[in-house]
């Protein structure tokens, strides 16, 4: 089967898996991004996350992941939502997590398009990624011609905005490579404007994670530090404000996920709802969802922290 043919079969495939952008990138080291990551980390805008210290070249080179690695196939899967919740005073979650956690959905669907790989074009190797070891997802994606890395660091695409999840397959098998597409961000500020802890900095491009509200409210187990206080916009768990204020987003259409549909009682659960929150409602509301990596007791943090 030729190179062209391979690289059509697999992406029409995943588009059939329920994936709505695909992409495909030469297997090599990210030397640009090197001098830029380490930068990042000596600067500590990574904070507490420690593992963003470790490994640094596989970060950088995918083969070092997978062996004789040829090619990076990066995909997005869509996770937009219009519902909101009914309570304008009830704390917010970031709209990624209002359903089934999405690594086991997209993983599930990952290795079925390996597995197509495999019996379609025969013996290929590879490894399947979705936000859970040292690949550098929206670099790979900017790379495969999926969108560019906007102000807000978000990967953008131009028809479709920025609320997907990205996903990886390296594998040992040479793929068509897709072209990088240029930076359509032009003069916009909107999303280092409305930032509330102002982690964005001025000229955009670059995230001081420490300070944003995602990394708060999920990554740091500590205390929230008072200088945040007053300053969270009433986020709970994650923030969606440099996507809610970005322009491209005007393209977004609503998922076709059902496992991202919500709880039935999340959307409506009230301000003195969530104050009150027990262990037992937590379970069963987020019994699969993304939100159970800032445990129960975690969550009643941030809670306590926007009510101070």
């Amino acid at each position: 089967m030729h190179q062209s043919e391979r690289t059509y079969r697999i992406k029409q495939e995943a588009y059939r898996l329920g994936f709505e952008f695909v992409g495909v990138a030469k297997a090599e080291r990210l030397d640009e991004e090197a001098e830029r990551l380490e930068a990042w980390l000596h600067r500590g805008y990574h904070g507490k996350m420690q593992y963003m210290e470790n490994h640094f070249e596989k970060r950088l080179d995918p083969r070092l992941l997978v062996p004789d690695s040829k090619s990076v196939v990066t995909l997005l899967y869509n996770y937009h939502t219009k519902a909101r919740q009914s309570d304008e005073n009830a704390p917010k979650i970031a709209s990624y997590a209002h359903g089934k956690d999405y690594h086991f959905v997209i993983k599930e669907k990952l290795r079925a398009l390996l597995h197509f790989i495999q019996e379609e074009i025969g013996e290929v190797s590879g490894r399947c990624f979705v936000d859970s070891a040292p690949v550098m997802e929206r670099q790979w994606a900017a790379k495969s011609g999926l969108g560019w890395t906007g102000k807000n660091t978000l990967l953008i695409h131009p028809k479709a905005g920025s609320y997907f999840f990205l996903a990886e397959l390296i594998i040992d098998l040479e793929l068509e490579a897709d072209a990088p597409i240029k930076d359509y961000c032009g003069t916009c500020t909107r999303c280092i404007d409305a930032c509330p802890t102002e982690a964005i900095s001025p000229e955009g491009y670059l995230l001081d994670a420490s300070k944003c509200i995602s990394y708060l409210t999920i990554e740091l187990k500590e205390v929230i530090p008072e200088e945040f206080q007053g300053k969270m916009d009433n986020w709970m768990f994650g923030c969606d404000v440099c996507q809610e204020v970005c322009p491209w987003n005007r393209f977004s259409k609503p998922h076709q996920e059902a496992a991202f549909e919500p709880h039935p009682d999340l959307l409506d659960m009230t301000q003195s709802d969530w104050q009150e929150l027990t262990k037992e409602v937590f379970q069963s509301i987020f019994r699969k969802s993304a939100v159970k990596r800032t445990k129960f007791e975690g969550l009643q943090r941030n809670i306590a922290f926007l009510q101070k």
